[in-house]
């Protein structure tokens, strides 16, 4: 009987499900005095240190998605400092006496970021050509090997023009010290989150993020050195994505490396000894066993062509894209009854739409996949009830065959993908599903993102990672939206799955949630102290 990779994939995906009466497999505790270290940082090279930014770029709020406004920036060590201060860096500290932790820009489960960058940046004012590790606790690039001035410019002819190369790796470790198996998922989730930030980072600068679809797992390796590593037990970087940033929007821009241009990076003296996160680890194997059997091999490239949809009127936001971006907040608690207005609402939702040129999805990862089920509590001119917003494009009636045949479907507004499917209060049912957390059935809305999936997987089990990652991207993006206007978000990774299933009579596994999402006003912990990101450096 020949092996079926995505029949592995499926069964952790059934295996680390919430049930009511049971939850994925966990350690059960916390062992707090064996927390990972939450920065990875590699020894053995004199780090390049980052300027921050005296000033924020004036680019408003329609900038997180459009660029055409944003002049392109030059690459240099400035241009490089600030793509990564308003991606990947530190946004504050949090402290109560006794206690003191770091949040980050990109958001993630348990604030454990599993994720973790590396550039290939070509010679540019102020930086010598190489591959970095980005070190955010001390906003610093930390070398990994030097690349020639030919290697850069073999990379530079085939791009078609210039640019960088960005990495992302997962330290699964990080997150499966604190949730077990399931940590999968949301080491996933997080690399998607990630890619949005860095999306939005880059139309800052004026530059577009495209990933590079066709590379394998094995070539992304050889481009950052992981292969060439000694690592910790159970503390490798795994490989996730590179994509290439650059200036334009030029649709013709190669999704792949030559393999001669690989070869070059694996011939690297490399250099750099990654830091110890652990003093012990507990081995979730399944979750190793998962990440085999959806390793992407290499791939035909591809494009994908979204439609040019102008952006529905939410009204001007009160702050620009950098301050909004640096907002951007988890929260714990939300106002009971609290409420957002309709159209507000409604912008967030279509800006989770895919559009051509406009980040976070632009970088053409693959076709979009995931919708939303939404539970509205408090919309200003909308009723309670729970609806579905359709932004994969695909047809109305595709999901209906799968859904509950008393359902309502009704359209919401002519000529927007939002339908309602019951009306009524949902707020006990939306806590219910999500692990009985209120979070979810205080806040104004709250939804599960639905995706594609038996038919996914299987024809490509590698999806089954692209299909969190979208989860993450489209969480992004109602985290801003929700800071734009005045309110907050927070992902939800523990849900109870068949359950949400049921709720609209979804059965089998040809669509599933992956990931919760609400949205309301926060009531802030004024218990804690909050200090600037990066007080604790002397230089500016």
């Amino acid at each position: 009987m020949t092996f079926d990779p995505s029949e592995a994939v499926l069964r952790y995906h059934r295996e680390t499900k919430h049930h009511y009466h049971r939850y994925a497999r966990s350690l059960g505790h916390m062992d707090w005095g064996n927390q990972p270290d939450p920065f990875r940082t590699y020894s053995g090279g004199e780090p390049v240190f980052l300027p921050l930014l005296d000033r924020d770029p004036d680019a408003g709020y329609t900038a997180l998605y459009r660029r055409t406004g944003n002049r392109p920036q030059a690459l240099s060590l400035s241009s490089i400092a600030a793509f990564f201060e308003l991606s990947l860096a530190l946004s504050a500290w949090k402290e109560i006496p006794g206690n003191r932790w770091a949040l980050r820009i990109n958001p993630s489960s348990g604030n454990l970021h599993p994720t973790e960058a590396h550039v290939v940046i070509p010679d540019a004012d102020g930086i010598v050509s190489g591959v970095y590790h980005y070190n955010p606790l001390y906003h610093v690039l930390e070398p990994r090997a030097r690349i020639s001035r030919r290697l850069c410019e073999r990379i530079e002819r085939h791009m078609g023009r210039a640019g960088f190369l960005l990495g992302l790796t997962s330290i699964f470790w990080r997150e499966s010290w604190k949730y077990g198996e399931r940590a999968y998922r949301y080491c996933n989730h997080d690399v998607g989150h990630a890619l949005a930030a860095v999306s939005m980072s880059a139309n800052l600068q004026g530059w577009r993020v495209v990933c590079l679809n066709a590379l394998s797992d094995g070539q992304v390796k050889a481009v950052l050195g992981l292969a060439r590593t000694e690592w910790h037990p159970l503390e490798e970087e795994h490989p996730d994505v590179i994509c290439f940033v650059c200036a334009g929007d030029d649709p013709n821009i190669p999704r792949f490396i030559p393999e001669s241009i690989i070869a070059g990076f694996d011939a690297l003296d490399w250099f750099g000894k990654p830091n110890r996160l652990s003093r012990e680890h507990v081995n979730w194997e399944i979750i190793y066993h998962t990440a085999r059997n959806a390793e992407k091999p290499v791939t035909t490239e591809r494009r994908v062509d979204f439609q040019d949809l102008p952006f529905r009127s939410t009204g001007s936001a009160s702050l620009p894209a950098a301050a909004i971006i640096r907002k951007r907040r988890s929260a714990v608690a939300f106002t009971p009854r609290g409420s957002i207005p309709r159209d507000v609402f409604m912008g967030m939702l279509d800006k989770t739409l895919p559009r051509k040129y406009c980040a976070p999805f632009d970088m053409e990862l693959s076709d979009p996949a995931v919708n939303l089920l939404l539970f509205v509590h408090g919309v200003e001119g909308l009723s309670q009830g729970m609806y579905f917003f359709l932004r994969t494009g695909e047809d109305l009636q595709t999901i209906r065959r799968l859904a509950a045949s008393d359902l309502l479907w009704k359209p919401v507004e002519p000529d927007f993908p939002l339908y309602c499917l019951k009306l009524g209060d949902f707020r006990n049912e939306a806590t219910q599903v999500s692990c009985h957390q209120e979070i979810a059935g205080m806040s104004a809305f709250s939804l599960g993102m639905i995706a594609r999936f038996g038919q996914t997987v299987r024809q490509a089990p590698y999806r089954y990672r692209y299909l969190f990652w979208e989860t993450g991207m489209i969480g992004q993006v109602l985290y801003l939206e929700a800071e734009a206007h005045g309110f907050r978000g927070t992902g939800i990774g523990c849900f109870f799955d068949d359950p949400v299933h049921a709720m609209i009579g979804l059965t089998g596994e040809a669509c599933q949630s992956l990931y919760h999402f609400t949205v309301g006003t926060a009531v802030e912990d004024r218990r804690l102290l909050t200090r600037p990101p990066y007080f604790h450096l002397r230089r500016h």
